[in-house]
């Protein structure tokens, strides 16, 4: 970040309106800020930080603290650049702030605009957004501010004895290297913790099948030729029991048919005084049979011996009456 230029009015002893040209004062390379104690060398860096990020640390009672007391308004406006690879922007952070009664300060106007060569531009004008604005550009938290770039007096000895941590996630915000520090920490935090899962998964599962040792496949094979063995014993049982089975079947359906026939005739002796009845009914009945021509025979001569006797009965009476 390169400061161009600074405006102030009411802050600590800048009553009225002062402004700061860095671009004049940096064309060297380097410039400093000399004068007597008291003279305001601090405010002015107040006031860079003012402008950035809306309060300044050092400030008793905040933005109270440093707002001259004759007045009834405070006014900073900061222009800075930031530089990228083949490219300069530039930005200008504008705020007011008003006493609203003896001892309460309020925000007033609050603006941060990007400078352009087709003018300038509104990017925020609230309070939450202009603070977003200014961290998004800058990579740096206030405190990051005033520990790197502003050191509030008497705050050297505190940066110097940073924690390891704090060090470290400074440094990140201050050259953009979160995606090497905290980012890659995430990120092998994910990893770790997925290895862990699976590992964990991997473990169930070997759990699951049981030891996988080499004595344990060593007896496992053996076992299996075992196995081998006694089911090749158990196939050919199975074959000799099948076979056994084959013959039984048909030794029972041979019984089966033995005694079905054994019933039948068992049924037929107790039924043999009926059949030889019938048997003896059915000879008569033969004989009968046989005997049926002649009686048809002696029959029809019997009518014709009638019927001769009654025509000569008829001649006779015939003859008596011609007599």
């Amino acid at each position: 970040m390169k400061p161009i230029r600074l405006s102030l009015s009411g802050l600590q002893s800048y009553r009225e309106l002062q402004t700061v040209d860095f671009d004049a004062l940096c064309e060297a390379g380097v410039f400093g800020i000399f004068g007597p104690t008291g003279s305001g060398k601090s405010s002015i860096l107040d006031a860079v930080t003012l402008a950035l990020y809306g309060k300044v640390e050092r400030a008793a009672n905040g933005t109270q603290g440093i707002m001259n007391q004759s007045e009834k308004m405070l006014s900073v406006a900061f222009t800075f650049e930031l530089s990228g690879p083949g490219e300069a922007n530039r930005f200008r952070v504008e705020r007011q702030f008003k006493r609203g009664g003896d001892v309460s300060v309020s925000s007033g106007v609050c603006r941060f605009i990007e400078m352009t060569p087709q003018g300038e531009a509104v990017l925020a004008d609230k309070l939450a957004d202009v603070n977003r604005c200014v961290e998004e550009r800058i990579g740096l938290t206030m405190q990051d501010f005033t520990r790197a770039v502003v050191l509030p007096q008497g705050k050297f000895a505190e940066f110097l004895s940073l924690t390891g941590k704090e060090r470290r996630q400074m440094l990140q915000r201050l050259f953009s290297l979160e995606r090497f520090g905290d980012g890659l920490t995430s990120r092998l935090s994910h990893r770790v913790k997925a290895s862990e899962g699976a590992l964990a998964e991997t473990a169930a599962e070997q759990q699951g099948l049981g030891d996988a040792s080499q004595a344990s496949l060593e007896a496992a094979a053996s076992a299996q030729l075992e196995a081998a063995a006694l089911a090749a014993k158990a196939r050919e049982a199975l074959a000799a029991a099948e076979a056994e089975y084959g013959e039984l079947r048909q030794v029972r359906e041979l019984l089966r048919e033995r005694d079905a026939k054994a019933a039948l005739l068992d049924a037929r002796e107790a039924d043999s005084p009926r059949i030889d009845a019938q048997e003896r009914e059915l000879r008569r009945l033969d004989a009968a049979e046989r005997l049926q021509p002649a009686l048809e025979a002696f029959d029809a001569a019997e009518r014709e011996v009638a019927a001769a006797s009654a025509r000569s009965e008829e001649a006779g009476r015939f003859y008596a009456e011609r007599q």
